[in-house]
Formats: structure tokens, sequence, C-alpha cells
């Protein structure tokens, strides 16, 4: 039997005690289940559902050739190529930009970088969260951001990144792809996410143990029971396409029924609930004034890291919004650029 902690909620004290429970699902009450590794029974002759951390680790990704599709030149400190690479029997495309200085004689460190909800439609494989391949590739790291299936020119559907492990099986792939390059240091890779890509990130290091070091920025990385109940909605926000995912949670939801009801499911799917598994350390940042994920998601990650025991980096931006830009934006990807230096160099 699974043995379960439960973290602690915010009792009362008083009236205030009252008001906070009456709130307690526009707050985070800590609620969430956090699973040890050593008790976690593989199976058990449970059947799996796919979104289930364990169903994700039962998985191969064994990835495949990467392949130069097209060659856009040289940069200014690194050369930048489209690639491909399969997932599932899918061609996904890529982003990839390779440093031009020495490489280091154990190969070039890497940085798989994820990223944030874009409508799949107007994505670009070039364009979208360039600043940031860019900017760590002139730090001396191998950069890859994978499109994720049904975006761009990437084959298959886009299933979203919250209600679907598709996302997260795209980067296990990518990962397992790059460790075949002879240039890279397969013992060197890193894995940065924002939003959305948070949540990739954080399901990918909770799977897979060859991810050394991991970032996460703004990231949607609070419990399934946090997205369908607790995701304050601030004035003037509007929600993106995927918030409804009618077809993905309501199937959910007629199986499993609600968080409420089925706490045990709905924990196992949650990343958040693994984090006892996580190999390396992780560096976490969001903005105070971010419209479209509480801070509260990091919040509970960084509880739950550092209940774990586990090297948790936590940066709190007072006033930034939710992609960390104008006065915010280089101190961040300072932080960013130094704990990957320090973790994979």
């Amino acid at each position: 039997m699974r043995e379960v902690l439960r973290r602690n909620r915010f009792l009362t004290f008083g009236l205030v005690g009252i008001l906070i429970l009456i709130a307690g699902w526009l707050t985070f009450p800590k609620d969430n289940k956090i699973l040890k590794p050593e008790i976690l029974e593989e199976g058990g002759g449970e059947q799996l559902y796919p979104l289930m951390i364990l169903a994700m680790r039962q998985r191969e990704y064994l990835g495949g050739e990467i392949k130069i599709e097209k060659d856009l030149g040289d940069q200014g400190g690194f050369k930048s190529y489209i690639i491909s690479y399969p997932s599932d029997g899918l061609k996904l495309l890529a982003l990839m930009n390779v440093p031009t200085g020495q490489k280091p004689a154990n190969g070039w460190p890497v940085i798989i970088l994820n990223h944030g909800y874009i409508a799949p439609s107007v994505y670009s494989t070039i364009d979208s969260y360039r600043a940031f391949s860019d900017y760590f590739a002139r730090g001396g790291f191998l950069v890859v951001k994978s499109d994720y299936r049904g975006h761009g020119d990437s084959q298959g559907e886009a299933e979203g990144g919250h209600w679907s492990p598709a996302y997260t099986y795209d980067v296990l792939n990518l990962v397992a792809s790059v460790k075949r390059m002879p240039e890279v240091n397969s013992e060197a890779i890193g894995m940065w996410g924002h939003s959305m890509g948070g949540n990739v990130t954080l399901r990918a290091v909770v799977v897979l143990d060859d991810i050394k070091a991991s970032v996460i920025a703004a990231g949607v990385v609070g419990s399934a029971q946090d997205l369908f109940y607790r995701w304050r909605r601030r004035a003037g926000f509007v929600p993106p396409p995927w918030w409804a995912t009618a077809s993905a949670r309501a199937k959910l939801v007629q199986v499993y029924g609600e968080p409420k009801d089925n706490s045990d499911f709905w924990s196992k799917i949650s990343a958040i609930s693994y984090v006892f598994d996580i190999e390396g350390p992780v560096q976490i940042h969001h903005g105070t004034d971010d419209q479209s994920v509480p801070k509260e998601f990091s919040d509970s990650l960084n509880q739950a890291l550092i209940d774990a025991g586990k090297e948790v980096e936590y940066f709190v931006y007072e006033g930034a919004d939710h992609n960390l830009s104008g006065e915010f934006r280089s101190l961040f990807l300072n932080r960013t650029l130094a704990f990957f230096e320090k973790n994979l160099k």
C-alpha cells in the first residue's frame, strides 16, 4: 500500500482561519499528496492511465537520428539549424543552436528549451522564444527547442500540455536523440521551461533522471487539483484556448471523477507528487504581477522540493509579469545562465 504524506493545511486561527477555509478553493491549501519513491508500487496490477507519472516511466524514449533540415547560418557566436527528430512515429522539427567557440573536451553541454503556450498555427520554429535560445547558445551551450507535435510544420496533433502527456513524450524523445550526437556531453543535459513548458519540464525531470539540472520560469507546476479548481483568474485575464480542454479533462472526469472525489488518481498524474525522484538541482523564477499563472504554483513547488530535501533556488521578482520582461529580463537570464554553468560545465 502507498503511504501518503500530506502537506500541512492552513488551519484556523479564529476568524482569520475560518475566512481562509471559506476562500480555500481560490487560495492554495496544501492538500496535494507527495509520494515517496521507495513506497511507490510500479504498476502493482493497476491499470495505468497514460498521464500517470508511473505510466510515463514505463514507456521507452528511444528518439532517433537528428537530421539537419535547414542551415540558418552563423548568428554571431553560434550557428543555427532547423533539425528534425522522431517522436512516436512523428517527424518533429526543432531549432538547434550550436556554439562556434572551442568545443569542450567532453562535448557541448546541452539545454533543452521547452516553450510555453503559443497558438500552434502561429508558432514559429525559428522566431518563437528565439531570444532565450540565442542567449544560452552565446553562453556556450548547445540549445535545442522542440516545436512539440502539431506546432508549426511538425507532424501530429497539438494536444495541449496539461491534460495530455504528448509534449512530455516529445521532449524526452528529443533528449534521447540529442544524446546520440557525438558533439554533445550526454552527461551534461539541462532543461529549461517557461509557463506550459514549465509543466512539461517538471514532468520530464520526475520521469527521466538523465536531466542533470532544470530551470522553471512562471511554470504551470501546480498539482492537477490546483489546475482543476484553484487557477486564480485575475481581473482582465483572458484564458488561452486550451483552458477549457473540454475533451481531455471531461474524459478524465467521466472515468475517474473529480479530484475532490478521487484525490488518489489526480495525485498520480501530478508531477509535483513525485519530486522525491528529482535527481538534479532545480531553479524557479516567478513574478508577483504574473497575470497568467499564479505565483502560488511556484511557491508550492519550492516548498515541495524543500520538504523532499532537494536542492532548489527560488527567485521572486516583485512587479514582474508572466514573461519576466523589461527591467527583470537581464537579471533573470543572468541567474539562469549562472545556474546552468555551475551545474552542467
